[in-house]
């Protein structure tokens, strides 16, 4: 065999799989556009375009509130103890009838109540609380119940 023919067949060859390549994808293309006209796939792609925007402005609204919630929550109350405790220890006197009471948020904000009972009178505290500290003097049970 001769080169030249060897190099015509190949030629052919190679223009037999490329126009069976076009015929695939005209019919993938036709395929694609199908429909009314090449104008409704422009009309899919700006639909798309439209639902991105939409939900990236919904994902901005969302983590915004999601903010604001995580604030709130924050100062919502998140640490309640009490501790039940007999002020008059060996005197017989009110038993474990005395409590001392945190109520505290996330950032460690909030009031220290105290009870202080005896079988003559009941006393009650309440001591403002800002970072587990009071700027009143606390007593044992109440730095307890703050921590």
């Amino acid at each position: 065999m001769d080169s030249t023919l060897i190099a015509i067949i190949l030629l052919g060859a190679a223009i037999i799989v490329l126009l069976i390549w076009v015929i695939l994808l005209e019919r993938r293309i036709s395929s694609m556009l199908s429909g009314k006209n090449g104008a409704s796939l422009e009309d899919a792609i700006n639909a798309n375009h439209s639902a991105i925007d939409e939900l990236v402005r919904f994902r901005a609204a969302a983590e915004t509130e999601l903010g604001n919630l995580d604030a709130r929550i924050k100062k919502k109350i998140h640490g309640v103890k009490t501790l039940r405790f007999n002020p008059f220890a060996g005197t017989g006197s009110g038993g474990n009838q005395s409590f001392a009471t945190s109520f505290l948020n996330e950032e460690g904000d909030g009031v220290v109540i105290s009870s202080l009972y005896s079988r003559e009178k009941v006393s009650v505290f309440a001591k403002p609380v800002k970072a587990r500290t009071s700027e009143f003097e606390l007593t044992e049970e109440e730095k307890e119940v703050l921590k």
